[in-house]
């Protein structure tokens, strides 16, 4: 259906006549049948014997037992008001903060209690999570600011400086979660009780005046309880952010990850360029790709499941070293692991081979994990409680694949040049089936292997550990082994038995490649939706000539799970895709206790990957 214009869109937005605000029909609905479940509680509780009288201390005390709808209605109504009369105006354009809190200790940390500076006057700004008052002219908010930084706020009515709002103006429309700005002076407190223990008041801010940045609509959880429901904190990040300072702190340690690899490869040599996300083959990987069409051209089009093939032709065209950094797409499950979208870091060197990266991957990620934690050891805690202690130093465990496969199965397998047979598949499930391991339709040679793989070797890979030489028909994109027919050059990085990196010395033979690709073609003819696809374009690049080369790909948010301890992707990721919200009519009962859920268990879907 075609988009209304702005008019229609308008015309069809109606009054809510208790909060001002116009909204749509079906969300005025839902209102007024909230409203209706309220009045019939507010009724019942009138009914009800009269309970002790308590004295209130003044209106937030009493917004404090309101339902979350009643609230952020009254709530939505002062805030409407002061937006219509602006005194204050809620909504400024601008505070000229100019004081970061992050030096507050360093630089008054000196004062003694009851000592203040007022020599210098501070702008700072944050948002209020505590609001306590001592008397009427005495309050203290807790904030946090520059980046959830903590701070006390001393507010007194006698300090109120010139010109300002008068101290209950200022104050009465404040509520907690608003963004206040705040203008005063260092200090530290001197209360009574912390003198008589020998103890230090708290450093804090003495303001003179307050001013409301932004007001928060919504009561912020109970400090007590928090924000601790699973599926809410991914749904809204935001809020996750706002009440708990440990999920800033992973997404700041990301932020931190992927500095040090960039910093890392630019120091080596590497040019950072980008590629396309949008592709008319899918290729580059072994992965199901996610569709779609370009209109202008009437073109079928798919988001990239890696960015290999443009990269190495970059290669061909005289770059020596080049990494992209960036988000790929693959149309397959979703589980603790694994997410549609996903980063990684993919790089190609020049005149280097698979033995090179390794030794590479041993210095970056060993230097990564030193850097951020001070130390090569970690520990990693799984879903179901096991606790790993990883030790990241080099050099790392190298283990042969076959080798390995044939020691656990204790079967010798064919020759890596008769790996690709049907012959060879037909004997690999009968080997799954005696060693009693599953690998689901369709059960080509490569998936079978893959599925040994993770049942055999990966199961043993707690610190990190190399997996090398794969058989070709797994790596369709990797050089000949030089001296082990049917292996390649390539390696996968395994850290508490989840693949991290994937590298190999790269196909450079233009003739071979082609074959490849044709038996990634049967393959996929076979059933399997995640084999490549034949790319013509990538083929003619190497007729032109592909330097022996090197290529490498990390996942990045596997490797921040590992280093935050972090069992689920979607704690890694600030917004992880998300089935939509089923919403269904609650019954009051529901509605006294929401948010009391408990946490959703997530467990792993996808099996080996």
């Amino acid at each position: 259906m075609a988009d209304q214009a702005p008019t229609d869109q308008v015309a069809n937005l109606h009054l809510d006549e208790v909060t001002g605000e116009k909204v749509s029909k079906s969300e005025l609905k839902k209102r007024q049948k909230q409203r209706e479940r309220d009045a019939k509680k507010q009724e019942k509780a009138a009914a009800a014997p009269p309970k002790p009288v308590v004295k209130k201390t003044n209106a937030e005390a009493d917004e404090k037992e309101l339902t979350p709808n009643q609230y952020f209605e009254i709530r939505s109504r002062a805030i409407t008001k002061l937006i219509e009369t602006k005194d204050p105006y809620p909504y400024p354009h601008k505070f000229h903060r100019d004081y970061d809190l992050n030096n507050l200790a360093k630089e008054y940390g000196h004062l003694k209690s009851g000592e203040q500076d007022e020599s210098r006057t501070l702008r700072v700004a944050g948002r209020i999570y505590n609001k306590r008052a001592s008397g009427s002219k005495l309050l203290f908010y807790d904030i946090r600011g520059n980046n959830g930084v903590k701070a006390q706020i001393m507010c007194q009515a006698q300090a109120v400086r010139d010109g300002a709002p008068d101290f209950e103006k200022q104050h009465d429309h404040i509520r907690r979660g608003d963004i206040i700005g705040v203008i005063g002076y260092a200090g530290r407190t001197a209360p009574k009780t912390k003198i008589e223990k020998g103890e230090e008041g708290e450093l804090s801010i003495f303001a003179t005046e307050i001013i409301l940045l932004s007001p928060c609509l919504h009561q912020l959880p109970d400090e007590y309880y928090g924000f601790k429901d699973q599926e809410q904190r991914y749904r809204k990040r935001y809020l996750d952010l706002i009440m708990n300072p440990k999920t800033a702190q992973t997404y700041r340690t990301r932020t931190k990850i992927i500095k040090y690899i960039r910093s890392y490869l630019d120091n080596a040599g590497f040019e950072e360029v980008e590629t396309p996300i949008l592709n008319q083959i899918a290729g580059g990987a072994t992965a199901k790709p996610f569709e779609s069409h370009l209109n202008d051209y009437n073109m079928d089009v798919f988001l990239r499941i890696a960015p290999e093939l443009p990269l190495k032709m970059l290669i061909v065209g005289e770059y020596d070293k080049v990494y992209e950094i960036g988000r790929l797409f693959r149309n397959e499950g979703a589980d603790l692991t694994h997410n549609p979208e996903f980063t990684t870091c993919e790089f190609y060197e020049a005149y280097a081979d698979f033995n090179d990266l390794m030794n590479r991957t041993e210095e970056l990620v060993s230097g990564l994990v030193k850097q951020l934690t001070g130390s090569y050891v970690t520990t990693f805690t799984t879903q179901h409680g096991e606790t790993y202690t990883v030790n990241w130093e080099a050099p790392w465990r190298r283990v042969e694949m076959i080798p390995a496969l044939e020691e656990a199965t204790g079967e010798k397998f064919p020759p890596g040049d008769q790996l690709h047979t049907d012959e060879t598949r037909e004997w690999l499930k009968g080997v799954m089936k005696k060693v009693n391991v599953v690998c689901p339709e369709p059960q080509t040679t490569s998936r079978m292997l893959d599925r040994l793989t993770g049942e055999f070797i990966e199961e043993t890979a707690v610190n990190p550990t190399f997996i090398t030489e794969h058989p070709k028909i797994m790596s369709p994109l990797a050089k000949d082994h030089r001296s082990k027919g049917g292996l390649t050059e390539r390696f996968e990085a395994f850290v508490c038995k989840k693949e991290i990196a994937n590298a190999y010395t790269e196909l450079n033979q233009p003739f071979e490649q082609r074959l490849r690709f044709e038996e990634q073609a049967r393959q996929k003819a076979q059933g399997d939706d995640e084999a490549q696809m034949i790319d013509d374009t990538f083929l003619n690049a190497l007729e032109y000539g592909l330097p022996p080369t090197a290529g490498w790909g990390l996942g990045i948010d596997r490797l921040v799970m590992f280093l935050t301890n972090n069992y689920s992707i979607k704690e890694v990721l600030l917004f992880p895709f998300m089935n939509p919200e089923q919403k269904k009519e609650k019954l009051p009962a529901e509605i006294e206790a929401e948010g009391a859920e408990q946490p959703q268990v997530h467990v792993e879907g996808i099996a080996h990957k």
